[in-house]
C-alpha cells in the first residue's frame, strides 16, 4: 500500500495512505467474534508494509454498553498479538458527554477521559494520539491544547489531534502546539466549503487530515439501506438512509458503478480513492470489521485518476444528492466545524 506521513510532532511517522476506523466493530447491537475483527485488523497492519504503521481510530464512545468496549477490544487484540503494537498508530477520541451530546473539554473531564482510556488499553497498546471529540465552544481552543501539551509531558500520550474543527480553529490550535492530525468528514457527498478550507490549512501547516466516512456511512456503496440495518443502528436516523433519499441517491450510485466498472474497481474503492486524491496529506478512514471489506478498502490506495476522470467522478458523485450529514441536525446541536 502507498504510504504518507502524519504531521506536527508525528511528522516522522509513516502510515498507510488509507487508515482503519474501528467504530462499527463495537457500535452494533449484535456483537462480532473477536477473531473476525482481529483478522481485519491484521490485514490492515500487514498491508501497510515494512517501516509503515496502520492508522487505527478509536474512541471511548464507540459502543453502547459499555461505551469503552472499543478500547477493550483493542486491548485484547494487542494482548494476543503484541508483535503488531509497534506497527500500528492508535488515535483515540474522548472528552464528549453523551448524555448531553456535547463536548466537554474541561480539565477535569479531559484528565478523567485520558486516564480512563489508558486504563482500558491496559498497556497492551500505547495511545499514540489523543483528540477531544469535537470542539467545546465553552473553552478557548488555546486552553484545551495547552492542557493536552501538559498531558504529553506527563507521559499520557504522544501527539495531539483535533476533531470536527474549522480551519480557523486548526490555525489557532497549531500556534499553541503542533497538531499531528485533524479528523473531519470527507466524501463525495460531504465536501463543503469548510471541508476544503480545513484541507488547505492542514496542508499549509503540515498537518495530516484523517478523512472519516469516505463512503458516507456506507450510503455511497449502494449496499446499505434501512432494511439492511439493525433497528438500533444510528444510521437509521440519518437523512441519506431515508427511503425517498435512498431512491434518489441510488441513481448516483448506479452512475458511479458504471464508472468503477470501467476502472476495474468497486464503487467503494473509487469513492475512497477520490477522497485520497484531495492531497498527499489526506488519509481516508473507512471503517471495517471484516477482512474482505478491509482488503477492498485498502485496494483503493493504488488507484489513480486522470484530471478528466476526477471531473467525471465529481460530476457523477455529487450532482443531485439528497440528504445531509447527521440527519440534518443544526450545526449548533452537532458541533460541526467548531
Amino acid at each position: 500500500m502507498k504510504t504518507t506521513k502524519l504531521g506536527g510532532t508525528a511528522s516522522s511517522v509513516t502510515v498507510g495512505k488509507i487508515g482503519h476506523g474501528l467504530m462499527m466493530a463495537t457500535l452494533r447491537s449484535t456483537p462480532l467474534p473477536d477473531e473476525e475483527i482481529f483478522e481485519a485488523m491484521k490485514a490492515g497492519i500487514e498491508a501497510a508494509g515494512p517501516g509503515a504503521k496502520m492508522f487505527f481510530n478509536s474512541a471511548d464512545l464507540y459502543a453502547r454498553d459499555p461505551p469503552e468496549a472499543n478500547l477493550s477490544l483493542i486491548n485484547r487484540f494487542f494482548t494476543k498479538y503484541p508483535e503488531y503494537a509497534d506497527r500500528a498508530f492508535l488515535s483515540v477520541k474522548s472528552a464528549f458527554d453523551m448524555q448531553k451530546f456535547a463536548p466537554d473539554s474541561s480539565e477535569a473531564n479531559v484528565r478523567r477521559s485520558v486516564d480512563a482510556i489508558n486504563k482500558h488499553l491496559g498497556g497492551a497498546k500505547r495511545m499514540d494520539l489523543f483528540e477531544c471529540a469535537r470542539v467545546d465552544p465553552n473553552i478557548p481552543i488555546e486552553e484545551t491544547i495547552a492542557l493536552l501539551a501538559q498531558l504529553i509531558k506527563e507521559g499520557k500520550f504522544d501527539h495531539i489531534g483535533l476533531s470536527e474543527c474549522s480551519a480557523e480553529t486548526l490555525r489557532r490550535a497549531h500556534k499553541v502546539h503542533p497538531i499531528a492530525a485533524v479528523e473531519i468528514e470527507v466524501s463525495l457527498w460531504s465536501y463543503e466549503e469548510e471541508t476544503k478550507k480545513v484541507i488547505a490549512a492542514a496542508e499549509e501547516l503540515g498537518v495530516a487530515v484523517i478523512a472519516y466516512s469516505p463512503l458516507g456511512y456506507g450510503a455511497i456503496t449502494g449496499k446499505v439501506n434501512l432494511e439492511s440495518l439493525d433497528k438500533d443502528d444510528h444510521r437509521c436516523r440519518f437523512d441519506w438512509f431515508q427511503e425517498e433519499n435512498l431512491r434518489n441517491n441510488q441513481k448516483i450510485v448506479d452512475a458511479l458503478t458504471t464508472f468503477a466498472q470501467r476502472k476495474g474497481a468497486t464503487v467503494a474503492q473509487v469513492a475512497i480513492a477520490w477522497v485520497g486524491s484531495r492531497g498527499s496529506h489526506v488519509i481516508p478512514l473507512p471503517g471495517s470489521s471484516n477482512i474482505v471489506r478491509t482488503k477492498e478498502n485498502l485496494g483503493a490506495a493504488d488507484i489513480e485518476f486522470s484530471t478528466e476522470e476526477l471531473r467525471e467522478i465529481e460530476r457523477l458523485g455529487s450532482t443531485g444528492v439528497k440528504g445531509g450529514r447527521y440527519g440534518g441536525n443544526p450545526k449548533a446541536t452537532t458541533y460541526l466545524w467548531g
